[in-house]
């Protein structure tokens, strides 16, 4: 054979092993977006305590500080749908996550970082790729029960997390095992944050864990996303970890009419109520006061108490929840008497303006007595809110999505002032009973509620 041609069958040889090589070689079309450069920190700011971030061979470096609270170093830009891909190794006596769907307001605990973590967590508990809830409700989904994702963790290595956060679902994977399959509706969008946990005195200062290869898809999740093999934990209607270790107990089981009554009746109203989806809901009538199903209360009295209740106004909607509730008085027309704490439009109903005490028929306020902070942080309307109850020897506590918008001391000089120039001066004694009911007002307009939880004090 001559030399050209020897030469012609080497460089077809060549090809041919290119084109094959090209054939099993998978090409990754996904329209992928890198958050983080590989050089600076551009498009991330530093929030919450005083530990430094920084940049070293392509990937964020984060350092532990002594005496200053958990730092994150958090996304400019907010994030609601995505699926995010992210690299991470961490030093082994750290505790770290990233947080997805997070905020921080000045209204709550001063600005203090919540949402959802992704939990890392190098400990021999291992727990990374699980779900918490930061500065709020705690674990929502651990790894108790899921040896395999507990394995999937590489001590002081590089670890591989896939996270989805679409519409209520979050779904997680470690170095692609199936870790944490979540479905909650608490927040639906934020930042992304690193976390370097706060220390104690006995952890070593300088630490570190670093991140890189971060990127994120924001548009056809749907086509992106994966199948997990594991079943979700639900949030609705249930308690948390921590909810139960603390004696929370729901007060609405979330499917049937167990433990309450219609107010002037022996039984649950046979309308004018509707259970479905999970959410408790007074359907409308027109504006009228308890005229169609009537109020709702609570089978059993409450004396000290913490109460927590998601509700969900339609336009110009008008409820209530009260407390320390005897049905026995007021058995005319109209609601049971108790305290209240206001459930309202405050931009389409009139209540809003009446009142003898200015602004205390708004929403949030202890009704026709005191009007809740003008700065309180309620949600649009047709978007869930938490009220949030508390009391406690006499001190009771309104909160409005995690911030305290009014207290007061029931039988104070002041309270009592305040009941002698509402409409309540008529009814002896009023809210000063030793325990009640629990009251869901219908007013005549569509309110929902979920997530109806209660802590005897």
């Amino acid at each position: 054979m001559s030399s050209n041609k020897l030469i012609i069958k080497v460089f077809l040889l060549f090809i041919a092993i290119t084109l094959t090589n090209c054939k099993n070689t998978e090409v990754d079309n996904t329209p992928w977006i890198n958050i983080f450069d590989g050089k600076t920190l551009n498009g991330w700011s530093t929030i919450g305590g005083d530990a430094t971030y920084s940049v070293k061979d392509n990937a964020i470096v984060g350092k532990t500080v002594r005496n200053t609270p958990n730092t994150f170093l958090k996304s400019d830009k907010m994030y609601d749908d995505f699926i995010l891909e992210i690299d991470f190794k961490v030093d082994s006596t750290m505790n770290s996550g990233i947080q997805i769907r997070s905020n921080s307001f000045p209204y709550y605990q001063n600005g203090r970082v919540h949402g959802y973590q992704i939990e890392i967590d190098p400990s021999d508990r291992a727990w990374s790729a699980g779900i918490y809830d930061e500065a709020r409700r705690g674990w929502l989904n651990p790894l108790t029960d899921n040896s395999k994702a507990q394995k999937a963790f590489k001590q002081n290595d590089w670890n591989h997390y896939r996270i989805e956060a679409i519409g209520d679902t979050i779904k997680t994977w470690i170095n692609d095992v199936p870790a944490a399959h979540l479905i909650d509706d608490k927040t639906a969008s934020g930042f992304i944050g690193l976390q370097v946990h706060s220390i104690n005195n006995n952890q070593k200062e300088g630490t570190e864990i670093s991140w890189k290869n971060i990127r994120i898809l924001t548009d056809s999740l749907s086509y992106y996303s994966k199948e997990i093999s594991i079943p979700p934990i639900i949030t609705k209607n249930q308690l948390t970890i921590d909810e139960k270790k603390n004696g929370w107990k729901l007060l609405w089981d979330g499917e049937t009419t167990k433990g309450w009554r219609g107010a002037k009746l022996e039984s649950f109203p046979e309308k004018g109520w509707e259970i479905k989806d999970g959410i408790l809901t007074v359907l409308s009538s027109g504006g009228e006061e308890a005229r169609n199903g009537g109020d709702i209360v609570t089978e059993e009295l409450y004396g000290d108490f913490e109460l927590k209740v998601d509700f969900k106004l339609t336009p110009g909607a008008n409820s209530g929840i009260k407390y320390y509730v005897d049905t026995e008085i007021n058995k005319g027309p109209g609601s049971s008497i108790g305290l209240e704490y206001q459930i309202l439009d405050d931009n389409l109903h009139p209540d809003a303006k009446l009142g003898n005490h200015q602004g205390s028929r708004t929403v949030s306020s202890l009704y026709d007595l005191i009007q809740a902070d003008i700065n309180k942080p309620i949600n649009p309307i047709g978007e869930w809110n938490t009220a949030h109850i508390i009391s406690k020897n006499n001190h009771v506590e309104h909160w409005l999505n995690g911030m305290k918008v009014l207290e007061y001391e029931r039988g104070s000089d002041e309270f009592l002032k305040l009941v002698s120039e509402s409409k309540y001066v008529k009814w002896p004694n009023f809210g000063m009973l030793e325990k009640g009911q629990i009251l869901l007002q219908d007013h005549g307009d569509h309110v929902s509620f979920k997530n109806i939880k209660i802590k005897p004090l």
